[in-house]
């Protein structure tokens, strides 16, 4: 068939759109805050044999974990798919990334035969397990952390499974888990009609001949990408800091990255061993951890499909910190993309200077969980207002000011300040830039925050998790380092609480007092060259205060 290049575009900004909306869906049925308001979901649509067509990366580490599953999927139930199916999974020892995030996938026929899938993964506010919200500094291995779902049907043939739905959310706390896995599975609807529309205006074989065709521009695109990478071997190191249990743990992640014309290989065998606490990683987090950081270095006009990722190779041994061995706990492992993406950045920026950035601020998150007094409702709330620093500097361009986590590249978004005192119990006191948070450079890193609140409910249970208060967000070529978290708790009757990184502190009384900061970026080249009048201007607005300007600027 012969290649209509204005309908190549067509389809390929059809292929985004349908994600878009099946985004927007998201953010107006669902409940939670993780959801609603920050956005903690993803959207996707692939081809029958599970090939990415397009996907909306509200959270890009969540994005890039749904292919690997919807083929996991397509071979599980071959010969066993129907329209109306639609199936649930989370189970991170078959390529999941995080036990929190599960995962609608939809098979859509046209035709009766199986064309495409919707798909939709969301972070749930709780899905079993020991601790309510997910996330259990203490395990060892996944039975402590939460309820595995592996590939199951919940509808089958249109038919509402109610003996699978019962006993999923049997093992679930929070009633409003069901509400959004409702939510994911309209989404799912929403770009089914889209897609069987597509198929209905421009038939089956118009669509294969063209999405082969786009798969085969886009790798074009990233190949010629990759070849302005001049050709070499180069290393990078992160650090990860304690594992839950063993206090003075380190552990290092070690990449090797290999450029050769137009193909990348990045090679972690030299990675440490996995850890016998939380804190591990599956490959598929581990993976995507490594697409979306080399992505924030090339043309962010390449389209997101299966020909993008193919010029990429990635090697992750399983055993080590990045691909942990059943049946070992892996819910920190999102987490571990900022170390990961730090070894990326280190190695590539001796031949990319004008693509890398300098260190993101590492995370520091905490997790409440409770009862509303007023509501006598259970809630869980990730601190998201909290957690976000500043991004790192790069050639040209300062850092992004309280952008978040690398793994979410700021796309989780703040809490709305009336909406996280609805939704919680708790009352917002203070949330604001946190000033000379930022590193110096002539190019300065993103700015952090400082937030406050007091605590709401009694007997409420804080989780804490993260590397943010070991080290800072590093600088580049002569630009400074980036300032250190901290979580702190004082008690009504003065005691004052600082938790380990990643710790599980039960009993927070009502009316203690909540304080974190997070840290702002790395800065990028020589302080002393920044434009001054750009750096008065900062010291007029509280960004940098007069001290910080003379000391680090030589104002």
């Amino acid at each position: 068939m012969k290649i209509d290049p204005i309908l190549l575009s067509v389809y390929a900004r059809t292929f985004k759109s349908i994600t878009d909306e099946m985004s927007i869906s998201m953010q107006q049925t669902t409940r939670s805050p993780i959801l609603c308001e920050a956005k903690d979901y993803v959207t996707g649509l692939y081809d029958a044999e599970g090939r990415m067509l397009e996907q909306t990366e509200n959270l890009p580490i969540l994005a890039f974990s749904l292919a690997p599953v919807c083929k996991y999927i397509r071979e599980y139930f071959k010969g066993d798919l129907h329209p109306g199916d639609i199936i649930f999974h989370n189970d991170v020892f078959s390529l999941g990334n995080q036990n929190n995030d599960v995962a609608v996938y939809m098979p859509v026929f046209f035709e009766e035969e199986l064309v495409a899938w919707t798909a939709v993964k969301g972070h749930q506010a709780d899905i079993g397990g020991a601790v309510a919200g997910g996330y259990n500094p203490n395990a060892v291995e996944v039975w402590q952390e939460a309820l595995r779902i592996p590939p199951v049907k919940v509808y089958e043939r249109g038919k509402l499974r109610r003996d699978v739905w019962n006993l999923i959310f049997a093992n679930i706390r929070l009633d409003i888990v069901q509400h959004d896995m409702k939510a994911e599975i309209g989404a799912c609807r929403v770009g089914e009609r889209r897609m069987l529309d597509l198929l209905k205006k421009y038939g089956r074989p118009n669509f294969e001949a063209h999405k082969d065709e786009l798969f085969a521009v886009t790798r074009k695109m990233m190949e010629a990408e990759i070849a302005t990478i001049p050709n070499g071997v180069y290393h990078g190191e992160g650090s990860v800091y304690y594992d839950g249990r063993h206090d003075g743990s380190q552990f290092t992640i070690r990449v090797t990255i290999a450029v050769e014309d137009k193909r990348i290989k990045f090679d972690y065998s030299a990675t440490d061993a996995q850890t016998n606490g939380f804190v591990n990683g599956t490959f598929t987090s581990s993976a995507s951890a490594t697409i979306l950081t080399l992505l924030q270095m090339v043309n962010p006009d390449i389209p997101h499909n299966e020909g993008m990722i193919a010029p990429i190779e990635i090697v992750i041994p399983e055993g080590t910190i990045l691909n942990a061995s059943y049946p070992k706990a892996t819910t920190f492992g999102n987490h571990l993309c900022p170390p990961n993406a730090d070894a990326i950045q280190r190695a590539l920026a001796p031949v990319m200077p004008d693509r890398v950035t300098a260190g993101w601020n590492n995370l520091l998150c905490s997790l409440t969980t409770g009862v509303d007094p007023q509501k006598c409702e259970n809630y869980v709330d990730i601190g998201f207002m909290g957690l976000k620093g500043g991004s790192g500097a790069m050639l040209g361009v300062d850092g992004y000011d309280h952008i978040g986590m690398i793994d979410a590249s700021g796309g989780v978004l703040d809490q709305d300040y009336e909406m996280f005192e609805q939704q919680t119990p708790h009352l917002l006191v203070k949330h604001e830039y946190l000033v000379d948070s930022a590193g110096p450079g002539e190019w300065r890193g993103g700015l952090g925050v400082e937030t406050i609140f007091t605590i709401g409910s009694e007997d409420t249970q804080l989780v804490t998790f993260g590397d943010g208060d070991f080290e800072p967000a590093f600088g580049l070529f002569g630009g400074g380092k980036g300032t250190l978290n901290f979580i702190r708790l004082t008690y009504p009757d003065g005691t004052t609480v600082t938790p380990k990184n990643k710790d599980l502190i039960a009993g927070v009384p009502r009316g203690a007092i909540y304080h974190q900061a997070a840290g702002g970026g790395g800065g990028y080249g020589d302080p002393a060259r920044r434009d001054r009048t750009r750096l008065r201007e900062e010291v007029r607005d509280g960004m940098i205060s007069e001290t910080a300007a003379k000391r680090d600027y030589g104002l």
